[in-house]
């Protein structure tokens, strides 16, 4: 379908199975939450789950945006081929940082005297972390020939893998939660490490026909891929993931050093992975704005317009649940937190009710910028995004003594808008025909 003759309808049912996917892949922090709640020492489990997490994630940040790489780039043999090498080295290099991370000396001195965690909580990160050493070269696998599938309108097939991923993710939890004896933070970290795994296989799987299409294709489509205009395109990409990943232990630090710092670490992550459900339905948007807008972004207006609908009832829904008793329906009955921690969480919550408007918006703004190959742009935008984020962690830490949980969604917040307006010139420039 040519971008001109794009309706909502077809939007949506192409963006549909990537918003279940990054759905159901939003769920896995809620769930392994409430049965790290449900465990023994719930408070330093939950935060020492949320310490690891941020670490996993910001090893991962390289090979985040492989997805959208490999939906903009992979359209013959000789793509495929650059792209694979490139991330397969990209997953090595990840995979060493792993190993290196988990050495005691490293990583003690890290969560001890640098972000001055509590050794109970420092001790259940570091057996996180060694279960998830698989971690970030699975996601860098799974993301490359997802992004292959999306650029080849299978996301049905992206959302099975997802699937798969939830459905071992449950069954590992599970069975540990119910007839193992280990700690609360061994569960998710174990479920996550599993289940990632089992998504990254299926994705290769699903994908093998589509490959055997790509590698038919032996003249190379438009310009021919050499390496070096792939760290031109991707450094920009890995470089914002790794900005806004890399926000996360500069966080935990200044949370660490908060007042009630163990009530916000635990009930942060939780908070987090509620709002990121919503986060979710936008992030999912921006490999639909890659794959549909098209060369002569003739797909702007429709995708405009469903960018609103969409920015616009996510964050209405939210806004409710942060706002009325439906949040102590989450937080208490669903995640498992006491009373007190509930009460702690709301007031962040209400603060992040805005973010799923902004993420829809940021989503679109970085799609129109990789379709025209200019992600410089993104990357200083994403930077402006950390250098507000950290300026407002000191100033509330440090200078006004605010609870760290309070803190950090406020940070959160003026950090993406900072980012939203610092894109926004390039993008009008990047959806003008």
């Amino acid at each position: 379908m040519h971008s001109s003759k794009l309706t909502t309808k077809i939007i949506f049912a192409f963006w549909l199975p990537l918003a279940v996917t990054w759905l159901m892949m939003s769920l896995e922090g809620p769930f392994l939450s409430a049965l790290i709640a449900r465990l023994d020492e719930p408070k330093y489990n939950l935060a020492a789950y949320g310490v690891a997490f941020a670490f996993a994630l910001i090893i991962e940040a390289p090979v985040i945006m492989i997805m959208s790489a490999s939906t903009a780039l992979v359209k013959d043999k000789l793509s495929f081929s650059k792209l694979k090498n490139f991330t397969y080295t990209l997953n090595f290099i990840l995979t060493v940082s792993m190993l290196l991370l988990i050495l005691p000396p490293i990583f003690y001195f890290i969560t001890e005297d640098l972000i001055g965690l509590p050794h109970e909580v420092s001790f259940l990160t570091h057996l996180a972390i060694i279960i998830l050493i698989p971690w970030p070269a699975a996601i860098g696998y799974r993301r490359f020939y997802q992004g292959i599938l999306i650029r080849n309108n299978m996301t049905r097939r992206v959302a099975y893998g997802t699937v798969i991923r939830l459905i071992t993710m449950t069954v590992t939890a599970i069975i540990l939660f119910s007839f193992v004896n280990v700690p609360g933070v061994v569960v998710g970290a174990s479920a996550l490490s599993v289940a990632v795994i089992a998504e990254a296989l299926a994705s290769k799987f699903m994908s093998l026909k589509i490959l055997k299409k790509i590698k038919d294709i032996s003249e190379p489509i438009n310009n021919k891929l050499t390496y070096k205009k792939i760290c031109i395109f991707y450094y920009p990409l890995a470089l914002t993931s790794l900005i806004t990943l890399g926000v996360q232990p500069f966080v935990t630090f200044f949370v660490g050093q908060s007042r009630m710092a163990i009530e916000s670490l635990a009930v942060l992550p939780v908070i987090t992975s509620f709002v990121f459900i919503f986060r979710a339905l936008g992030l999912s948007y921006q490999e639909v704005v890659i794959a549909q807008i098209g060369e002569d972004r003739g797909g702007y207006i429709p995708l405009r317009n469903f960018a609103i609908i969409l920015g616009s009832i996510s964050t209405i829904i939210l806004f409710v649940i942060s706002f009325t008793h439906l949040s102590d329906i989450w937080f208490n009955d669903v995640s498992g937190l006491s009373k007190t921690l509930t009460d702690f969480a709301k007031l962040p919550l209400m603060i992040m009710a805005v973010f799923p408007a902004l993420t829809v918006l940021i989503s679109f703004q970085r799609a129109a910028l990789v379709n025209i190959k200019k992600t410089k742009p993104i990357t200083l935008g994403t930077a402006s995004e950390f250098i507000i984020i950290i300026i407002s962690m000191f100033l509330a830490v440090k200078l006004f003594s605010i609870v760290g949980a309070v803190a950090a969604a406020v940070s959160f917040v003026l950090g993406r808008l900072s980012a939203n307006i610092y894109l926004t010139p390039y993008f009008l420039k990047a959806v003008k025909k």
